[in-house]
């Protein structure tokens, strides 16, 4: 699939959570019901979506694809993350890693840039109502869709194959859980590193910052619009349609902030490892629950769908 360069270490042993052994159990347990929960609660809201016909909206839809790029992103992880807490034997071989890499790269990217379009949705809905059907048609939407996804492939082949065309000389321990960029930059050696290292930081930071921007910008016309509005009832109800995304935003792109523009220096091992956690387990499990409760008509949806099944005497 990539170019991996055949460099001298032929696996990697991840020692991120070698500093904590006597919570690694507790590790285990709190990060596989975190890991279920966030695939629960996103097949929820894909169920939710798909079998309820007033959802059947272009904000929907998006939200249905980023749950779809979440699931898929924390799979490319944490069961690779949960199996190294239980086992002593933390290697990775140089092909794992580097699948390991691009499908974490592709499916956060892919996230980033549909959390940039469902920005731009609420932008259409609340500045140009009646050009909305217009704008954001069913086969406008798919294209969009597609192009998220495209995009962060992109990200992710670019990415993985300039770090694993690089020669990695040893030693072959990443101070990481898993195949992360930073970690791996220090194993490898040559006089392309800077250079790599550089091209790679310029290149995800641009990225990131790009799509924080648009989504500021959506949201800057979309505040100017919802002031417009005479009445505060009005002003709540438009405003209410954006503050789950909104509220995702910030999460991820805090989080994100830390990892990517975090200045440079001496990092501790657990420090890294922490930091790590917060971005690859806890965004991800955070942001059905802020989707199913920020998001009343979702909540509705989600009560008349499942809960009435199971209480149909409070129908």
């Amino acid at each position: 699939m990539l170019g991996v360069n055949h460099s001298a270490v032929p696996e990697f042993v991840l020692i991120g959570f070698s500093t904590f052994p006597q919570l690694q159990l507790m590790f285990f347990l709190l990060f596989l019901l975190m890991y279920l929960f966030t695939l629960l609660g996103n097949l929820l809201i894909m169920a939710t979506i798909w079998s309820e016909r007033s959802l059947h909206t272009p904000m929907y839809f998006f939200l249905c694809a980023l749950s779809i790029s979440e699931i898929l992103y924390t799979f490319a992880i944490i069961p690779r993350t949960l199996a190294d807490l239980l086992s002593t034997h933390h290697t990775i071989v140089l092909v794992a890693c580097a699948s390991q890499m691009f499908f974490s790269f592709t499916f956060g990217f892919t996230h980033s840039f549909l959390l940039t379009i469902m920005g731009y949705d609420r932008y259409v809905a609340i500045c140009h109502p009646l050009r909305y059907n217009v704008l954001m048609s069913p086969q406008g939407c798919a294209c969009l869709v597609v192009w998220s996804w495209a995009g962060g492939s992109i990200m992710g082949m670019v990415v993985t194959t300039a770090i694993f065309n690089l020669t990695f000389c040893g030693p072959n321990e990443i101070h990481h859980f898993s195949c992360h960029v930073p970690p791996l930059l220090k194993l490898a050696c040559g006089n392309d590193v800077p250079v790599v290292a550089k091209g790679v930081g310029l290149m995800c930071i641009t990225a990131l910052l790009g799509c924080c921007l648009l989504i500021l910008l959506s949201y800057a016309f979309v505040v100017a619009t919802i002031l417009k509005i005479p009445s505060a009832e009005g002003r709540y109800k438009a405003f209410s349609t954006c503050a789950s995304h909104l509220t995702v935003v910030i999460v991820h792109y805090g989080f994100a902030s830390v990892i990517y523009l975090k200045p440079k220096g001496p990092q501790s091992l657990e420090g890294d490892t922490l930091m790590g956690i917060t971005y690859t387990v806890l965004t991800p499990f955070l942001s059905p629950i802020i989707f199913s409760l920020r998001n009343k008509e979702l909540k509705n949806a989600m009560n008349k769908t499942f809960l009435s099944k199971l209480s149909p005497d409070k129908l």
